[in-house]
């Protein structure tokens, strides 16, 4: 059996994803809560500028993969319009559910499908836009996956990876006690999960840093690949395009 990261452990490969769905099973209630804790609220602004960069227009097809609780397929929604299409995926099925359920909530009854991000049940060419926010580090053949969200996509498509990445130098110290002393107390207090948000301190560290993300997006096919740093590189937001 091939083995992968699993935060700083191993596991087997066809274990991994099993793992990260009772992660996500366990934090789904008050998996809003937390971001707007664990980042001050900055999670909105990285997804707002996320849709920016997104440049949605009436009537494009929109691929929303790993979509969690849909803040990302809710903008995209409005920008696309009744003449678009917004789709919600996500492996884990409580926070599907939770996505969806609060776009209903909002008069938003859009498509969602549980599925591995590894093999999405889409046409090839099929979407004007793909994005990924803060789930692609946590896929078992990121490779796979980012070739699939290629695949997907029209000619000229655009696919965008909203995710941790490498802090700036000089924070680096400050950010280890942060994700590492504060997150999994807060993890504790406010979900009821110490080891969830532990295990969501290592990944970030495991994660590919910008560089090396740009380098994987090229090495799947897209072009013109480029990244932003966000609040000193805590997060990046790459960008590549589908060319041919």
């Amino acid at each position: 059996m091939s083995e992968t990261d699993f935060g700083y452990g191993r596991v087997d490969a066809a274990e991994k994803a099993e793992r990260v769905a009772g992660v996500f099973s366990s934090v789904a209630p008050r998996y809003d809560l937390m971001n707007d804790l664990m980042s001050g609220g900055l999670h909105r602004l990285w997804k707002a500028f996320t849709v920016t960069l997104a440049g949605v227009r009436e009537g494009e097809r929109v691929l929303d993969v790993a979509a969690g609780s849909g803040d990302l397929a809710l903008e995209f929604a409005k920008r696309a319009g009744a003449s678009g299409e917004v789709w919600l995926t996500d492996i884990n099925r409580a926070m599907l559910e939770r996505g969806r359920d609060r776009l209903l909530d909002r008069g938003l009854p859009l498509p969602a499908v549980q599925c591995d991000a590894e093999a999405l049940p889409f046409p090839s060419n099929y979407f004007d836009c793909v994005s990924v926010a803060f789930g692609l580090r946590n896929m078992t053949d990121k490779a796979a996956a980012l070739a699939e969200m290629r695949r997907v996509l029209r000619p000229a498509g655009r696919l965008l990876v909203l995710e941790f990445s490498r802090v700036w130098a000089p924070l680096s110290k400050l950010y280890d006690w942060y994700s590492f002393k504060v997150l999994p107390w807060l993890g504790r207090k406010v979900a009821g999960d110490e080891a969830a948000y532990r295990y969501l301190a290592e990944s970030i560290r495991m994660h590919p840093d910008q560089e090396s993300l740009k380098g994987m997006l090229e090495r799947a096919g897209l072009e013109k690949v480029e990244y932003f740093n966000l609040s000193a590189g805590v997060v990046a937001l790459h960008r590549g395009y589908k060319l041919n």
